[in-house]
């Protein structure tokens, strides 16, 4: 299955959700991101998803200087991100718990041999 259009649809919960465990940079989210199994999320749509949030008030961000290179520009919850992330998780559950369901094995008995397009 390509996983690439489901992450698009969760992608913003699946960022609040690293960021609410801890603040973090750009590259620090998508490393948290693919160490949990995200592997597939992208660099462009992890940065893009991290400015999208912040614009529209879910995070705050700030810097911090570097000894390594560029400052670099963490990211932290606000209450409205909070707020949305529990939204989020909530209608993920809900959709999650009806595909799981639709899913199930019991639902969809075998059909006999002669019964199969």
């Amino acid at each position: 299955m390509d996983t690439t259009q489901l992450l698009k649809g969760v992608l913003d919960l699946a960022v609040l959700a690293v960021v609410e465990e801890e603040d973090g940079y750009g590259y620090d989210v998508l490393r948290r991101l693919r160490a949990s199994g995200l592997s597939e999320v992208g660099d462009a749509s992890v940065y893009g998803t991290l400015r999208r949030l912040y614009a529209a008030g879910a995070l705050t961000s700030y810097v911090v200087p570097s000894d390594e290179g560029p400052h670099r520009k963490y990211y932290g919850m606000t209450p409205s991100g909070r707020d949305q992330l529990a939204r989020q998780s909530k209608d993920w559950s809900t959709f999650s718990d009806t595909v799981t369901e639709l899913l199930r094995s019991d639902r969809h008995p075998p059909r006999p041999e002669g019964d199969r397009p």
